[in-house]
């Protein structure tokens, strides 16, 4: 069966069935009237939620602190709580760190979970974690990029535009949306 078009008509356990573009989630949503801002995840949440109900989902509003915000940014400022990667601290960062800086997820988990922390104790987690060998559990949102790493760990001889035609041909058929061998079919 080819992937349905994403209506109203589908159920929750039918659109969790295929893959479906950011985009394509975020225009389904406005002409429903429903909120589109949010990661690719929230808004798969409030598509089920709406499909099985017909009913918008009842979210939360975020806390925004912005009280702190012109506060000067030194190496013994505790890091505080709702960490945002704002500009001002990409610049700390910078000139701390190197001008190669970048907020990776694994970072911002990190400054996340450690309000009570410095700035200071940042730049030492930064290093740590860019030293570590481990790799980085790639989020549900980004399953095309978990696809095509699997892809490769598999088939080391094979080309990114294979890998690209697999993972295609995998987003448009029912099922999960990870690597298997016999997604090589395709390419035959």
């Amino acid at each position: 069966m080819t992937r349905p078009t994403l209506t109203a008509d589908l159920t929750g356990e039918e659109f969790k069935e295929y893959y479906f573009l950011k985009e394509e989630l975020k225009d389904f949503l406005r002409k429903e009237g429903l909120k589109v801002s949010g990661s690719k995840e929230e808004l798969e949440k409030r598509i089920i939620h709406y499909l099985d109900t017909g009913e918008q989902l009842k979210e939360k509003t975020p806390i925004v602190n912005v009280k702190n915000s012109h506060i000067e940014i030194t190496p013994d400022l505790k890091i505080g709580e709702n960490f945002r990667c704002s500009e001002d601290k990409r610049e700390f960062f910078k000139k701390e760190i190197g001008k190669n800086f970048t907020f990776k997820v694994k970072f911002q988990k990190w400054l996340k979970a450690n309000p009570d922390k410095t700035y200071r104790d940042a730049i030492n987690a930064y290093h740590e974690i860019q030293n570590s060998k481990e790799k980085t559990k790639i989020g549900k949102q980004f399953e095309y990029n978990q696809y095509i790493r699997d892809f490769f760990k598999n088939n080391e001889d094979k080309s990114l535009d294979d890998a690209i035609a697999c993972w295609k041909y995998k987003k448009s058929i029912k099922g999960h949306n990870k690597y298997e061998d016999k997604d090589l079919e395709i390419l035959n």
